[in-house]
């Protein structure tokens, strides 16, 4: 599986952005899909995950209610639709493909984009 994201650049506070991650090589409807993201010098951090089957989501807290991750398996494209935007949020944001039906972890995920840069000015 190939994933290529895309949709990061430089935003406003309050702002929004919407991510997209392109997978091709593999039926991308199998897999559970996430977002990650990764500020300078901090860990990678989980962001949302949507299910293959059922398309159940699930978020860091402090993205609840700000964040929307969704699907399309006919286009093989996962979103990551970002509203009212922080500083805090500023991260490289990495899209990751799971053979697991539910995955949280970094470690569970199988395949990973390149990553895109997101910026947030205050």
């Amino acid at each position: 599986v190939q994933l290529q994201a895309s949709g990061g650049g430089l935003v406003q506070a309050g702002g929004s952005l919407r991510l997209s991650c392109a997978a091709s090589g593999r039926t991308f409807s199998n897999f559970c899909m996430g977002w990650f993201r990764q500020a300078p010098g901090k860990e990678r951090e989980f962001v949302a995950a949507i299910t293959w089957r059922d398309s159940i989501t699930g978020y860091r807290d402090d993205v609840k209610g700000r964040f929307t991750i969704s699907r399309d398996n006919a286009k093989n494209t996962v979103y990551l639709q970002m509203n009212s935007l922080k500083p805090e949020d500023t991260a490289v944001y990495y899209c990751a493909a799971s053979r697991l039906r539910v995955a949280l972890t970094g470690p569970e995920y199988d395949y990973w984009g390149q990553g895109t840069l997101v910026t947030v000015s205050s």
